[in-house]
């Protein structure tokens, strides 16, 4: 199977500028290719991951993998996908969370110059900080014509709603990193997001008027959720690459509770599980749904690569412990970790009556509410159901002598200590 093959085989290929003569490109010999991250916050999202497993993917089979960090375009604003104008953020912060998403990005490609192809880290900002506006308007600019620009997709969808000529500038400049990088070191292939195409094949261009030389351009669909929602949103908000922003245990929660329909795709594009593996969890998800062996394997398998084995193994301990309710099980850390998102009540009392915590805890609207509550099973005590509307609890019988894991129903969870 050729690396294009596998790719089709897992759902990450949605446009290729000439998908023949690309195949003929990488069976000739290793290619460089690029993927560019604008820093838009202090953190890469989750749907980053789809191109920064598609570098890994390049470079396992021998390419030269190049990750740009938009330093000099993250001042701008991509239009693409927006509606409206994006806010410009200040030029410290873009330079402090660029040097965030160059920490981001190590865990997933190799960085070490030892191996014989290993993975770059540019940041645009180094030439497009140093260009002058007559430049960039008579040497790059000129072989933009404006009819070219409106026809892209990424510029047309706001004609409508307004699209100031700083983000309509964003193609040439983005065209222009692919140009300067085909340049600087051979770069010959982009990838991105669907989204990205407009700007992808106007790199294309500039570099055939420029150079006169083949380029080529490759994205990937943009994933959905089952219920074709946008991918890496919750309830809770956005899910970070960055541990600081989502734990690894939020982070491996959201792999186990993926939908059965979207299980095997989402093992596809983001393991680097063989065809013959993931066939075998198509199976189980068919005939066994019940037993989430491939959401247990996908969360496994992605957590391990975005925080490490250790902090997968431990984020499967816990979900595994509030399953069964083995709350005791877990140590301090654990616990903090794996309630890190719930809402959290300090009891200053050493003994008070169950109904009486629900209640000042928020847990339960009222007393009455309370009681209702505990007469109806929904209440557990660290996994334990509790009955007895009378119960008193004790900060000293907690776990660890001073937590009181609260679960109401089947899934509202709060954490009293």
């Amino acid at each position: 199977m050729t690396l294009l093959d596998e790719l089709g085989f897992r759902g990450l290929i949605y446009q290729v500028t000439d998908r023949d003569g690309l195949a003929e490109r990488l069976a000739s010999g290793p290619v460089t290719l690029y993927v560019g991250f604008d820093p838009t916050a202090d953190s890469l999202q989750i749907g980053n991951l789809v191109t920064i497993l598609l570098l890994r993917r390049f470079q396992q089979a021998g390419h030269h993998p190049v990750a740009l960090v938009g330093g000099g375009t993250g001042l701008i604003g991509d239009p693409g996908g927006k509606l409206e104008e994006r806010a410009l953020n200040p030029v410290e912060r873009v330079k402090e969370w660029s040097e965030k998403i160059k920490l981001q990005l190590e865990p997933y490609l190799d960085f070490d110059a030892g191996t014989d192809n290993p993975a770059r880290l540019v940041n645009n900002f180094d030439w497009l900080g140093e260009m002058k506006a007559i430049e960039l308007l008579r040497d790059v600019g000129k072989h933009f014509p404006v009819p070219y620009m409106l026809a892209k997709e990424s510029v047309s969808s706001r004609l409508e709603t307004g699209i100031s000529y700083t983000e309509f500038s964003y193609m040439i400049l983005q065209s222009y990193d692919y140009l300067k990088l085909n340049e600087m070191i051979g770069c010959e292939l982009q990838v991105g997001g669907s989204d990205q195409w407009g700007n992808i094949t106007a790199g294309c261009d500039l570099i055939r008027r420029v150079r006169g030389g083949k380029s080529f351009g490759l994205t990937c669909p943009l994933i959905t959720t089952a219920d074709g929602a946008k991918f890496g949103k919750t309830e809770a908000g956005t899910l970070w690459l960055s541990a600081e922003r989502t734990s690894s245990y939020q982070f491996y929660q959201f792999w186990i509770n993926t939908d059965d329909r979207s299980a095997v795709d989402y093992l596809k594009i983001f393991t680097f599980l063989d065809p013959e593996a993931i066939g075998e969890l198509a199976e189980s998800v068919e005939q066994e749904p019940g037993k989430r062996e491939a959401q247990r394997v996908l969360a496994r398998e992605v957590t391990s690569l975005a925080h490490g084995p250790e902090a997968a193994r431990k984020a499967e301990k816990i979900s595994r412990a509030l399953f069964y309710g083995q709350l005791d099980e877990l140590t301090e850390d654990e616990l903090e970790l794996g309630f890190d998102d719930v809402p959290t009540h300090d009891m200053k009392e050493t003994e008070l009556g169950l109904v009486d915590l629900l209640v000042t805890a928020g847990i339960s609207s009222s007393k009455r509410q309370a009681r209702q509550d505990i007469g109806n099973g929904a209440i557990y005590l660290n996994g334990r159901r509790c009955t007895q509307v009378e119960h008193s609890v004790r900060k000293a019988d907690g776990l660890h002598g001073r937590y009181i894991v609260v679960r109401r129903g089947k899934s509202k969870y709060f954490l009293v200590r």
